[in-house]
């Protein structure tokens, strides 16, 4: 079980900003922005390349969710979301995650 399905779960407490029955947003514990929030599915998919067709749906209404948050959160004059894949792209937790990042420049190339 990972750190992200106890959140789900309610078995860690975390900073939650918005949840449904497909989702649920929460603060990073340690950001790299002034907004950082983790948007995660409530279905334990490993990462992007676990996706399946039957995903496509929820990944979209996850990118629905992630733009009313950022509306929410003020990130009018831009934001990024990051979703790594596999431990050379960074992923420490294996359950599909999107980071929305805000409130500060952020540089391009990003890694």
């Amino acid at each position: 079980m990972t750190i992200f399905k106890k959140i789900i779960d309610r078995e860690i407490p975390a900073d939650i900003v918005f949840e449904d029955d497909q989702c649920l947003a929460f603060r990073d514990i340690s950001p790299q922005a002034p907004t950082h929030i983790l948007v995660i599915p409530k279905k334990e998919i490993s990462a992007v390349d676990a996706l399946s067709e039957e995903d496509e749906a929820l990944v979209g209404h996850i990118f629905l969710v992630i733009r009313k948050i950022a509306k929410d959160e003020g990130l009018s004059n831009g934001f990024r979301v990051v979703t790594n894949n596999g431990l050379l792209a960074g992923q420490t937790v294996p359950h599909l995650h999107f980071h929305l990042l805000g409130g500060r420049p952020l540089n391009w190339p990003p890694g």
